[in-house]
């Protein structure tokens, strides 16, 4: 088979899956639809290229094409904001304790953000910011991003406790227990939860408590990717073969 016959083929699949998306998706992709059509093209012809010995044209196209066809997409900062759950960076609450125990043992210094030392708002504005989170430098500052949570009792791995007198902070790691830095002297531990309703502050919640569930939207996208996948992996099989 011919590499004009295969794209020609591509082409046709293509349009058989946007089909199966469904009119209103096709209208939203527009003009971008069409630049990763050709991306994805490209790339497929210069598999085959490989795959049949013959000259390859454009590996930096073939790596976008594919890049367009997983839907992958560069991890970036985004801000905590007041009165509202960090979404963008993809971090849950059970992220937040992953990371932050990372940091057990490091000890307690004054203003410190590093493995050599860290306080309270430090180790917090440190494993934010390993996830992809800005958060502010000082507990009281802190204490205003995310959103509220009513009580101990609905508080999620990953939740920020601030104490009245927005002294200290404490990372809820589930369980009855916290993570924390506590004071000169100590290092980055868990322990029990020693805080109940009346001595907090607020409790605060700076990303998802758990990933959101995929949508039907997007199960669909994916079927009809996949579907593309296997129609152009058996197309290069028959094109290498011929």
């Amino acid at each position: 088979m011919s590499v004009e016959a295969v794209l020609s083929r591509i082409s046709e699949i293509r349009s058989q899956i946007d089909t199966l998306r469904g009119g209103s998706a096709v209208a939203t992709a527009g003009s971008s639809s069409a630049g990763s059509s050709a991306a994805s093209s490209s790339a497929f012809a210069d598999a085959l290229a490989t795959a049949t010995g013959t000259t390859g044209t454009g590996t930096a196209t073939a790596a976008a094409g594919a890049a367009a066809t997983t839907g992958t997409v560069p991890a970036t900062s985004v801000d905590a904001g007041a009165g509202t759950i960090a979404t963008g960076s993809g971090a849950t609450g059970s992220d937040v304790v992953a990371d932050a125990k990372k940091y057990l043992g490091v000890p307690y210094v004054f203003g410190g953000t590093t493995t050599a030392g860290m306080d309270c708002s430090g180790l917090v504005q440190t494993v934010f910011k390993d996830l992809g989170v800005t958060m502010p430098r000082v507990v009281p500052d802190q204490a205003k991003m995310g959103v509220e949570v009513g009580s101990l009792k609905d508080a999620q791995p990953g939740d920020l406790i601030i104490p009245k007198g927005e002294g200290h902070v404490v990372i809820y790691v589930g369980d009855g227990k916290v993570l924390h830095a506590p004071r000169p002297g100590k290092d980055v531990r868990i322990v029990d939860n020693w805080y109940s309703d009346a001595d907090i502050a607020t409790i605060r919640r700076i990303v998802p408590a758990q990933a959101s569930a995929p949508t039907a939207a997007t199960t669909a996208t994916s079927s009809a990717t996949d579907l593309q996948t296997a129609a152009l992996l058996s197309m290069m099989q028959s094109g290498s073969a011929a």
